[in-house]
C-alpha cells in the first residue's frame, strides 16, 4: 500500500506569517526521504495554504508523483492542466469549512465532471474523485470516467466502538465495488497513527493520503521520522 503525504499544513504554518518558512519544498523532500510515495497538495480558491508559485517548484523538485487536489473551479482547473501533475483528485470545497467536510456529490456534479475529466485524461493525468463510500456515488464515479476514487474516511475516523466497525464495513464494501467497476481505490481524511491499520487491512485500497496527523506528529519528532513511522504502520498491516 502506497502513502501519499499531504503537506498543506506545512504551508498553513508558513502562511501564518506570509513568509517563506517552513519551506514546503524542503517538506516534500523530507517526506520523500521518509518513504512517501507521492506528495499531495490542495490548491484552494482562497489560497489558505498552498500558493500558485508552490506548484511548479514542487513539480521541479519532487522525484515522486504530485497529486493535486482541486475543486471544480475553472481557474483552478486551468492551473492544473498547465502544471500537468501525475495525478489530480477532484474534491468538494466550501470557503467557510475548516477542512473538507465530506465527499464530492458526483451525482449532482455529473455534467461538470463529464466535461472536466476528459481534459485531464487527454494529458495522461490520472483522475480520482474524493467521495463517501456510497454505492450510488461509486457507480456514478465509474460512469463519469474516473480512473480512481479516494474514499473519504472522515466518518470512520470520528466514529467509536461499533459505529467505527460499521463505517469500516462501508469502506470495505465500497472498495470492493469500485474494483469490480474497474477503478483504483485510495483513501484518506482523518487517518492517524492510532486508526490507520484497520484501513490498511482492506486489500483493495492501493494508496492512503495522510496529512494533518503526520504534520502534527512532525512538530515533536520531525517530518522524515513521522513519515517513516506512518509508512511502517502501513507496511506492517498491509503485508
Amino acid at each position: 500500500m502506497k502513502l501519499g503525504v499531504n503537506i498543506d499544513h506545512v504551508a498553513t504554518l508558513r502562511q501564518a506569517r506570509r513568509g517563506t518558512q517552513p519551506d514546503v519544498i524542503l517538506a516534500a523532500k523530507e517526506a520523500e526521504a521518509g518513504g512517501a510515495d507521492s506528495i499531495t497538495v490542495h490548491l484552494r480558491e482562497d489560497r489558505r495554504h498552498i500558493q500558485d508559485t508552490d506548484l511548479p517548484a514542487l513539480k521541479r523538485s519532487c522525484r515522486i508523483p504530485i497529486n493535486l487536489e482541486l475543486a471544480l473551479v475553472p481557474e483552478i482547473i486551468r492551473i492544473a492542466l498547465a502544471l500537468k501533475p501525475e495525478k489530480v483528485c477532484i474534491v468538494p470545497e466550501r470557503r467557510l469549512e475548516v477542512t473538507t467536510e465530506g465527499g464530492l456529490n458526483v451525482i449532482a456534479k455529473e455534467k461538470a465532471l463529464k466535461k472536466t475529466i476528459p481534459l485531464f485524461k487527454a494529458l495522461h493525468i490520472e483522475v480520482s474523485l474524493f467521495i463517501d463510500p456510497s454505492p450510488e456515488q461509486i457507480l456514478k464515479a465509474s460512469l463519469v470516467g474516473a480512473d480512481a476514487i479516494e474514499i473519504h474516511t472522515g466518518a470512520y475516523s470520528l466514529a467509536k466502538g461499533k459505529h467505527r466497525r460499521l463505517e469500516l464495513d462501508k469502506i470495505r464494501q465500497g472498495s470492493a465495488l469500485a474494483v469490480r467497476l474497474g477503478m483504483k481505490v485510495h483513501a484518506g481524511h482523518g487517518l492517524d497513527y492510532d486508526n490507520v491499520q484497520p484501513i490498511c487491512g482492506i486489500s483493495e485500497i492501493e494508496e492512503l493520503n495522510i496529512g494533518h496527523s503526520i504534520v502534527s506528529h512532525a512538530v515533536f519528532w520531525g517530518l522524515r521520522k513521522s513519515v517513516e513511522e506512518m509508512k511502517g504502520l502501513i507496511n506492517l498491516k498491509s503485508k
